[in-house]
């Protein structure tokens, strides 16, 4: 498993994260022995970069993990996002980034994770009632006190981040960055690159979209996202479908393709893969042999240049609580 360090202050990792939010929420009922036979698959291959959040499940998915890794924690370097507010139908209340709140997070996820401590916290999104200093003040003091290791950011801007990191170092912003969702390359990863914070991508198959089910015509429309409803779904499909002509050149699926482009945006870059069954782990994991050509390259940008994708990546509220949109 090639290795690569999450910024200059950071932990070294694996080259691809698993992401484990499907396996509690979002994506339909998921089965959890499947799950857990899938994050031992994915030790045992060497992918010990672990990512979940609080609120995935409202707790549940932190307690898979902590299940899955009861015997194999040291193998593991665990990324917990916090802040979200949910209620007990999964309802959203909003985001809390205060000091007190932050620390309170911190001890109910160590509790259902059953470790001593977590190797990366972050705030899920910048909390707009509080001042981005006050929450790495509180990941800060937690460090301190040893239940933390570093602090890592989400979604937000090259200023948030300048302003957090100068508080205590930020070894990593997980943002959604994807061939087809490039805007993180305009402003913030040049930004990271200079300050010596590296990226979790997330979203790199953008939900889905980029699927041999896409390509078989098979994605059925999903209202929350905006790429998977109408005629953007139809514009979308069609760019999948190029996509994958070039990725069958290669003898790939178009998943594999994506997997690839993103891992060659740098070595400072970490895909975060969320892998919910054993068999997509293993194609995941076929992307780690692939370099792409500079034809292969030119053949996506042409295809699928900055923009070419129908709708944003989330809906208008959500999108309005994106720090990293306002950049």
């Amino acid at each position: 498993m090639e290795r690569r360090r999450l910024g200059r202050t950071g932990p070294e990792v694996s080259a691809i994260g698993l992401g484990c939010m499907g396996m509690s929420d979002f994506y339909g009922p998921a089965d959890e022995g499947e799950s857990v036979a899938t994050i031992h698959a994915a030790l045992d291959a060497g992918i010990d970069l672990i990512d979940t959040g609080d609120f995935y499940g409202m707790g549940h998915n932190e307690m898979l993990i902590g299940r899955a890794l009861k015997g194999r924690r040291d193998k593991t370097v665990l990324s917990v996002k916090f802040g979200a507010q949910r209620g007990p139908r999964g309802e959203w209340y909003g985001f809390d980034a205060r000091p007190a709140a932050v620390k309170t997070f911190a001890a109910y996820s160590l509790k259902r994770l059953g470790t001593d401590c977590i190797d990366i916290y972050r705030p899920a999104r910048l909390d707009p009632n509080v001042p981005i200093e006050e929450t790495a003040g509180a990941v800060a003091d937690l460090i301190k006190a040893g239940h933390v290791r570093h602090l890592g950011l989400s979604e937000v801007s090259a200023e948030t981040a300048r302003r957090a990191h100068a508080i205590t170092p930020v070894c990593d912003l997980q943002i959604e960055y994807a061939l087809v969702t490039r805007m993180v390359e305009r402003r913030i990863l040049p930004a990271l690159r200079e300050l010596g914070v590296g990226v979790t991508a997330y979203g790199v198959l953008s939900r889905g979209l980029i699927s041999n089910a896409t390509v078989a015509g098979e994605t059925t429309e999903r209202p929350f996202f905006p790429r998977f409803v109408g005629e953007n779904l139809k514009r979308n499909e069609a760019l999948v479908k190029k996509l994958a002509e070039i990725a069958a050149g290669r003898g790939l699926s178009v998943a594999q393709l994506a997997i690839a482009w993103v891992l060659g945006r740098g070595t400072d870059i970490v895909p975060l893969v969320g892998a919910r069954r054993r068999e997509r782990l293993s194609e995941t994991l076929g992307a780690l042999d692939v370099t792409l050509s500079a034809d292969e390259l030119a053949a996506i940008d042409a295809v699928a240049p900055d923009g070419a994708i129908a709708g944003t990546r989330y809906a208008a509220p959500q999108m309005d609580m994106l720090d990293s949109e306002k950049a």
